[in-house]
């Protein structure tokens, strides 16, 4: 793809705006796009845009349940009863609650800012100036955590229903490291080293992303000194509880899944300890052990068959039970709509396979193919319209790419007893999206720029995105003191009388609209 600016003129990612912007002769897939009229070019990249957006939210699903089955993953351990000298396997969870929530749950729901970030410094690479789409995506992904998805989680409970976190000494180490990290991200970029990026400022910002991991397996395990004394309230022991097998399902694949995943991981569906006895010959047990895998592995493969079937069946029995045809024409248009994602994602491996891992790589594969897309759709429309990219980062990319957040939050608001991981995501995510999201695009291009030109990496709109990140940080504050007051009045973060919820809904709502608002002005040069 061309492109029609200099980014070294600042063109991409400088002052210019929608008005008295040069012919963009930049094309998507072919070089005929250009002789099309700017308006509709415009309508067809915003909507391919849309699409990629529809496609993120398709993979979510698969994604958030292979991320369950990694989760409720267990290892046997073999210890002697001191009563009868018999060998007892005991089997107990080989994720931490707190790593959990910090590394799978919020590096994986940041996956698609983290892919589109990563693959505009390594597009940028030998550019003594950074590009500006994944800072600008990160920092408006920030927002659209902090201030929709809590709006989100807040209303989703039942009416009355109170969900508050659990392990408020965890949280309080999150929120700690999410709030440095803008802080942190405002100092190199405007007091040690103003609009620049030395390499060891990249690689203090990604090393800070194992601090956090540290200090919060170091609360949650209480270590002296290094946790706060604040006592836990009680949690469930799984991360999301089992949902209860429905006779209804929108398609057949999913219920199948649904309603074997106890049957085949029985083991790591269980709240406490499993202990069974050792069998008493080899034979038996090697016997046992290989009848169950063949079976496992025979109902994987039935399974992963019926996705394609799935993904190509257009009109499920819910729909054709309608009486309205217009819903079943509605709903069939819909599923024609998803059936080339569905077709694509049906290849990712059923999650119940290799504890959800394979799922899960795939799942994250195929997130940064769609943010490699939504780079370049993003590059054309900022060529074409003039519009600053960094207002499209805030906007319809940070939104977008937010869609797997918004997902895991809403789901864990609904199913868990506490608000521990609905909240933990949000935090975690922000602190992800600068310690990884940033720092790691920034160490690619620093290191290069180091090592080939001994030049560190110029930000070219730096005063604009210290800018936003004071905005941020302000509002933030106001977001983080009405969840503080929500605790000290209803006893919970989350849920609680509707009227309450749904004020609460509209603040938050209200504060990311002037973020939005004043960072485009400012990036813009309006302001």
């Amino acid at each position: 793809m061309a492109s029609a600016y200099n980014q070294s003129d600042g063109g991409r990612f400088g002052d210019t705006n929608i008005v008295g912007h040069e012919k963009c002769e930049s094309y998507f897939l072919f070089r005929g796009e250009t002789t099309l009229g700017e308006g509709f070019r415009t309508f067809l990249y915003f909507l391919g845009l849309a699409y990629c957006f529809i496609g993120l939210s398709a993979i979510t699903a698969r994604f958030f349940r292979s991320m369950e089955n990694v989760v409720k993953q267990s290892r046997k351990v073999v210890e002697i009863d001191p009563y009868t000298n018999a060998e007892v396997i005991r089997y107990e969870k080989v994720w931490n609650y707190a790593i959990a929530d910090i590394s799978l749950l919020a590096f994986g729901t940041s996956f698609p800012q983290i892919s589109l970030a990563t693959i505009d410094a390594i597009q940028n690479i030998g550019n003594l100036y950074a590009g500006g789409m994944g800072p600008g995506t990160l920092v408006g992904s920030a927002a659209f955590d902090l201030f929709p998805i809590h709006a989100v989680c807040v209303v989703v409970p039942k009416a009355g229903e109170l969900k508050k976190i659990a392990d408020i000494g965890v949280w309080l180490v999150e929120l700690f490291w999410s709030f440095w990290a803008y802080i942190w991200l405002y100092i190199i970029l405007e007091v040690w080293t103003p609009n620049v990026i030395t390499l060891w400022e990249a690689l203090l910002t990604v090393l800070q992303y194992g601090l956090l991991l540290m200090h919060a397996y170091a609360q949650d395990k209480r270590w002296p000194y290094l946790s706060l004394p604040i006592p836990r309230t009680e949690r469930p022991e799984e991360w999301v509880p089992g949902e209860v097998p429905s006779p209804t399902h929108e398609n057949n694949v999913y219920g199948e899944e649904n309603r074997n995943v106890v049957d085949i991981f029985s083991i790591h569906s269980n709240n406490g300890p499993v202990y069974q006895k050792v069998p008493v010959t080899d034979d038996a047990a090697e016997s046992s052990n290989k009848h169950f895998h063949q079976e496992k592995d025979l109902h994987v493969l039935s399974l992963w068959k019926e996705q394609f079937v799935d993904a190509l069946t257009l009109e499920s029995l819910e729909t054709r039970k309608l009486n309205s045809i217009h819903l079943r024409v509605a709903r069939i248009s819909w599923q024609l709509i998803l059936a080339p994602w569905r077709l694509l994602f049906a290849f990712v491996p059923p999650y119940h396979f290799a504890h959800g891992w394979i799922a899960f790589i795939f799942s994250l594969l195929f997130i940064s193919g769609i943010a490699y897309i939504v780079t370049k759709l993003t590059d054309v429309i900022s060529c074409v319209t003039g519009i600053n990219a960094y207002v499209i980062a805030f906007t319809a990319l940070a939104s977008g790419t937010s869609w797997p957040d918004l997902v895991a939050s809403k789901i864990a608001a609904e199913r868990q007893t506490t608000a521990d991981s609905a909240i933990a995501n949000i935090t975690c995510s922000n602190s992800v999206n600068i310690y990884v999201g940033i720092g790691v695009p920034w160490l690619i291009d620093t290191a290069y720029n180091f090592f080939m030109y001994n030049e560190p990496l110029r930000i070219q709109n730096a005063a604009g995105l210290s800018f936003s990140l004071l905005v941020f940080f302000c509002t933030s504050i106001g977001c983080i003191a009405v969840l503080v007051l929500r605790r000290l009045t209803l006893k919970a973060e989350l849920g609680g009388p509707r009227i309450w919820a749904w004020v609460t809904f509209v603040y938050f709502m209200l504060l990311w609209i002037i973020f939005v608002v004043l960072s485009s002005l400012r990036v813009s040069g309006i302001i």
